[in-house]
């Protein structure tokens, strides 16, 4: 949402750096800045979290252990739920593309889940987690028809995250 300046607001339909920086959830909402690419920025928003889970789990391996990434993904969730329903009611679309913070948490849960890992198997959970989470098999795209709101913007990419888990579960089994 945008004020203008005769104090009508407006929905903003293309948000922008400055959209992103009016208020903490949209920040958040967009994937620090990840949302904003032009193209693909959902793709975008997976690679600033695979970028940050790899930067600061190996900046900082006694603060970013496995048992803190996944109390990090839990409070992400609970935080974009907040930040998603915030920031799609003021662009006026629930769940606006240049909202990332879905994918961000979901990958976030994915890469401590697959870790120990190489750059092949993160490419490969990158790769398939990307695909179930534009693809929608059911029941994603069930949930993401019938679940609205920041729990609706937050789910549909936990179950992708499973998706991908699971591949790697029958994978590894085999």
């Amino acid at each position: 949402m945008t004020t203008l300046e005769s104090g009508q607001t407006a929905y903003v339909t293309k948000p922008d750096a400055r959209f992103m920086r009016s208020h903490p959830a949209h920040l958040v909402a967009q994937g620090f800045g990840s949302g904003l690419a032009p193209v693909m920025p959902g793709t975008s928003g997976t690679l600033f979290a695979w970028l940050s889970f790899a930067v600061l789990t190996a900046r900082w391996p006694e603060v970013f252990t496995a048992a803190n990434w996944i109390i990090i993904a839990a409070a992400g969730f609970a935080i974009g739920i907040w930040a998603c329903s915030r920031t799609g009611r003021d662009l006026g679309i629930a769940d606006h593309g240049s909202m990332v913070w879905d994918e961000i948490i979901a990958f976030w849960l994915v890469l401590v889940l697959v870790t120990p890992a190489g750059f092949w198997t993160q490419f490969w959970a990158f790769v398939w987690f990307r695909f179930f989470d534009m693809l929608k098999p059911a029941p994603i795209g069930w949930f993401d028809r019938h679940f609205k709101g920041g729990f609706g913007v937050m789910w549909d990419d936990i179950v992708a995250a499973f998706y991908t888990l699971l591949v790697f579960a029958l994978w590894r089994a085999i």
